[in-house]
C-alpha cells in the first residue's frame, strides 16, 4: 500500500460532419488502488463506430476489471460485435491502461499508435511484447510505477492531424512526442494535459477534424487532501465538534460563508481579516484571511461559480483559460480542488439561512445542499475521492 493515485482525464473530438464520436473512453475502478482504462476508437465514423467502440470499452473494461485473461476479451470482442456490411469486418481497435494496486502499469494495445509514456517530463521507452490473439497482433507491456508516470493514449485522429493540410504526412507519434516534452508541467493534471494535446490537433486540422480524436492521460501522483467548510452547524452546540474535525485533518483547509469564517476565527483565537482585498473581481465577492487557513471566501455566490467551473471542466475544459491564472476566491477554489486535491472532505452545515431561500421553492429547500451535491457529482467525476459530512 503507498500514498499513490491515478489522475485520469480525456477528451475527444467529433469528426467533422458527424454528430456522434466514432472512440470511446470507458474508467472502471474495481478497488481503490485499482483502475481500468480502455480507449476504443470504432471502425470508420458516425453511429456505427459510435456503438462498435462503446460495446468494445465497456466488455473490455468490465472483463479487464474481474481480472479475465486479455485472450478472452479479445474473444468476446470479437463474437459479440456485428459484421460490418461494406467492410466484411467487426472491430474496434484498443487501448488498455490497467493500474495495479498504484504499484504497476499493465498497457494492452491493438492497432492503435502506442501509448506515449513520460517519466521525469521525457519520453519513456518502456518494454513491449507482441503476441497473436484470433489473427490479431496485440502489445502488451508491464512498467513498475514511480510518482509523476504520466500515460497518454491516442486514437489514430491524432496523428491523422493536418494531413494534407498544414502537414504532408500527418502528426506522427514523434512529434506528439516532442510536443509533449516541450509542455510538460508537472503541475499539469491529466485532463489539463490531455486537453492541450486535443486542442492543438484541433489546430493542425483547421478547426475541422478529419477524423475522430481523442486523447486520454493517466497520470500517477501522491494523494493530496482538500478540507473544505461550507456553513455553520444548525444547532450552534455542534460548533466545536464540526471545528475539531476540520482542523484535525491533514491537508489544505478552506473555509466558504461569512459566519462560518466567524466561527472559524473565534474557535483559532485568530482575527478574521477582510480588509480591503489585493486582488478585486466584480463577479465574485472578495477574499479574507484568518491564520492558520489556506483560503477563506464567501459561501453561495462563490461556490456557484466554481460549480459552473467544475462542469465545464468534465466536458470540454473550455474555461480553463479563465480560473487556471485568475486571483479571485471561485478561481483558487477550483485550482485546489480540480488540480491540487486527490481527496475532498466537505464539513457542510445545515443552518438555513433566510437570504439563501427562494419563495418559490418547497420549504425546507438550502442552495447550500443542491451546491454541495452536485458539485461532490462534478468532483467525483473527475477521480476525486469524495466524503461530506453534515453537521
Amino acid at each position: 500500500m503507498n500514498d499513490l493515485c491515478t489522475d485520469i482525464g480525456h477528451i475527444s473530438l467529433i469528426k467533422h460532419g458527424e454528430q456522434l464520436c466514432g472512440d470511446h473512453v470507458e474508467v472502471i475502478n474495481p478497488s481503490d488502488n485499482s483502475t481500468v482504462v480502455v480507449l476504443a476508437d470504432g471502425l470508420g465514423s458516425g453511429v456505427k463506430a459510435n456503438i462498435l467502440a462503446t460495446l468494445t470499452s465497456k466488455i473490455i473494461s468490465t472483463m479487464m476489471a474481474n481480472d479475465l485473461p486479455v485472450e478472452d476479451c479479445v474473444a468476446t470482442i470479437a463474437a459479440t460485435l456485428p459484421i460490418c456490411k461494406v467492410r466484411n469486418v467487426a472491430y474496434s481497435t484498443f487501448t488498455i491502461i490497467r493500474i495495479i494496486d498504484n504499484e504497476e502499469a499493465e498497457i494492452i494495445q491493438y492497432d492503435n499508435p502506442h501509448v506515449i509514456m513520460l517519466r521525469d517530463g521525457k519520453n519513456y521507452d518502456y518494454p513491449t511484447i507482441s503476441e497473436t490473439i484470433d489473427n490479431k497482433v496485440i502489445y502488451k507491456s508491464k512498467i513498475p510505477l514511480k510518482e509523476d508516470d504520466t500515460f497518454v493514449a491516442i486514437s489514430d485522429g491524432a496523428i491523422h492531424a493536418g494531413v494534407g493540410m498544414s502537414l504532408n504526412f500527418g502528426w506522427q507519434r514523434e512529434d506528439i512526442i516532442e510536443f509533449l516534452e516541450t509542455m510538460y508541467c508537472s503541475d499539469f493534471t491529466a485532463k489539463t494535459i490531455s486537453s492541450m494535446l486535443i486542442n492543438e490537433c484541433n489546430s493542425l486540422y483547421g478547426g475541422e477534424p478529419g477524423d475522430d480524436t481523442t486523447v486520454c492521460t493517466v497520470k500517477v501522483r501522491k494523494r493530496k487532501p482538500v478540507n473544505m467548510m461550507f456553513g455553520p452547524p444548525s444547532d450552534p452546540k455542534d460548533d466545536s465538534l464540526m471545528m475539531s474535525l476540520f482542523f484535525s485533518k491533514e491537508g489544505k483547509h478552506i473555509i466558504c460563508g461569512g459566519t462560518t469564517s466567524s466561527l472559524a476565527a473565534k474557535f483559532l483565537g485568530k482575527e478574521l481579516d477582510v480588509s480591503m482585498p489585493v486582488y478585486v473581481d466584480p463577479e465574485i465577492p472578495p477574499i479574507a484571511k484568518i491564520e492558520g487557513v489556506d483560503l477563506v471566501t464567501e459561501g453561495v455566490v462563490t461556490i456557484s461559480k466554481v460549480l459552473e467551473y467544475a462542469k465545464d471542466y468534465i466536458k470540454d475544459n473550455e474555461l480553463y483559460t479563465q480560473w487556471s491564472y485568475k486571483k479571485d476566491a471561485a478561481s483558487l477554489i477550483a485550482r485546489m480542488l480540480f488540480e491540487e486535491a486527490t481527496d475532498i472532505n466537505f464539513y457542510v452545515g445545515r443552518a438555513v439561512n433566510p437570504a439563501h431561500q427562494n419563495p418559490k421553492l418547497p420549504i425546507g429547500f438550502n442552495i447550500k445542499m443542491r451546491l454541495v451535491e452536485e458539485l461532490s457529482e462534478c468532483l467525483k467525476q473527475m477521480g476525486k475521492r469524495i466524503k461530506v459530512s453534515y453537521f
